[in-house]
């Protein structure tokens, strides 16, 4: 991902771009033992993974966000399926901030490395949206209900080291190391049996994609929806104006 001067922000363009990628990976993994590609490396370029939704380019579209919002969950929503469903190993590598739609993302990766500084943190709820590209589908299946509904209703900060204690990532490594490591992590997995690989991939995760997919329609209507209401607008335009509302005050 390379929209660095955002933090990597998920606008609608973006998020685009992000899914023609894909696509094309998609096209070029169509079978499950292609050789042109044996594994796909998912990093980002700058300080964060991702920052989430882009707040600024939510908050632009005042009247119309809510359609603005759906159009960003529904394309991004492409990518997590695209990303879950191709056939060779996924392995991310992420920094700094994974917050909100990139949490979710990186979920689709079959394999995280993460870099001792980063920080995992949904978000959602803080700001009166809901979880969207698959977290809520995803975060139950891999931790369990009770530490997925900490994550998402408490908007908690999750570090590296703890991410990986829970089974968020698998490896977490000194910061200047991350890039290293992640790309000694994929071309192992090149080097190894690819059909093999696949296989089991899909032994593992095959039967989860259609549960996905109309999951993904629900967060997209609910995020949507979410995004449209007086009280959510204003928690997004006081998050960028670094302000707070008051205790006992709410926003109609």
């Amino acid at each position: 991902m390379a929209h660095a001067h955002t933090g990597n922000a998920f606008d609608l363009g973006f998020v685009r771009a992000l899914r023609d990628a894909v696509a094309q990976l998609a096209h070029w993994t169509e079978e499950a033992d292609s050789e042109k590609i044996e594994a796909v490396l998912l990093s980002a370029e700058g300080p964060n993974f991702s920052v989430g939704g882009d707040l600024r380019a939510f908050v632009a579209e005042q009247d119309a966000v809510g359609g603005y919002v759906r159009e960003v969950a529904e394309t991004a929503h492409e990518a997590v399926l695209g990303l879950a469903g191709l056939y060779v190993p996924v392995v991310a590598e992420v920094q700094g901030a994974v917050a909100g739609g990139a949490v979710g993302l990186t979920l689709t990766a079959d394999l995280v490395v993460a870099a001792r500084g980063a920080k995992v943190r949904l978000g959602y709820t803080a700001l009166g949206l809901t979880p969207d590209c698959g977290a809520s589908w995803l975060l139950p299946r891999l931790l369990g209900e009770r530490r997925a509904l900490d994550l998402l209703l408490t908007n908690r900060v999750l570090p590296a080291a703890e991410a990986e204690a829970w089974g968020l990532v698998n490896r977490v490594v000194d910061d200047a190391e991350l890039p290293s490591a992640a790309e000694a992590l994929a071309r192992s997995l090149v080097d190894g049996h690819g059909l093999a690989l696949s296989r089991a991939k899909l032994l593992v995760r095959g039967d989860r994609l259609d549960g996905l997919r109309d999951h993904l329609e629900c967060e997209a209507e609910f995020i949507a929806a979410a995004s449209a209401r007086p009280r959510t607008r204003k928690a997004m335009e006081d998050f960028l104006a670094g302000t707070r509302p008051k205790r006992g005050h709410r926003a109609r």
